[in-house]
C-alpha cells in the first residue's frame, strides 16, 4: 500500500496492515521533522507533491523492492502540507520472513523515495525559509 496524505500518519493502522503470521520481521522507518538544520532552528516544514506522479513512483519503488526481497506486506505513506517539529513526515513499514530482508528493503524504499519521488520540502526558520534540494 502506498499513499500520500494531509492527515497525521497512523502508525497503528500501518502495523495492522503489515502484520501477518508469516512475518518473522517487521521494520518501521519514521522520517520526522527535526528542530534544526545546519544550526538554524526549524519552526515547521511544508511538503508539496505532484500526487499522481509521486504515487506512481512510490508504487514502482515498492514493486522493485518486492522483486528484490521476499516482502510479504508493506506500507509507504508520505505526508504533505504543513508539519511541526516531531511530526511524522514519512513512514515505511515492511514485513518479511527474515530480518535482513526487512532492513534491506526498508532502506532501499526510503532512500530511493527521497532521491526520485516528486515531493518537495520547504523549511521555515525564524529568519526565513528555503526549499530543500532533496534530489541532488
Amino acid at each position: 500500500m502506498v499513499s500520500i496524505t494531509t492527515d497525521p500518519i497512523d502508525m497503528n493502522s500501518a502495523f495492522k496492515y503489515v502484520s501477518t503470521d508469516e512475518a518473522g520481521a517487521i521494520t518501521f522507518f519514521f522520517g520526522t521533522v527535526r528542530n534544526s538544520t545546519n544550526s538554524r532552528n526549524v519552526e515547521q516544514l511544508e511538503y508539496e507533491a505532484y500526487d499522481r506522479m509521486a504515487l506512481k513512483k512510490m508504487q514502482e519503488i515498492a514493486d522493485e523492492a518486492c522483486r528484490r526481497w521476499n516482502i510479504l506486506r508493506y506500507v509507504v505513506v508520505h505526508r504533505k502540507g504543513t508539519l511541526l517539529t516531531g511530526e511524522i513526515a514519512v513512514l515505511v513499514a515492511v514485513a518479511t520472513p527474515h530480518r535482513a530482508d526487512a532492513y534491506d528493503a526498508s532502506r532501499y524504499i526510503i532512500d530511493t523515495l527521497k532521491q526520485t519521488v516528486p515531493i518537495w520540502k520547504k523549511e521555515y526558520f525564524d529568519d526565513g525559509q528555503v526549499w530543500v534540494d532533496a534530489h541532488p
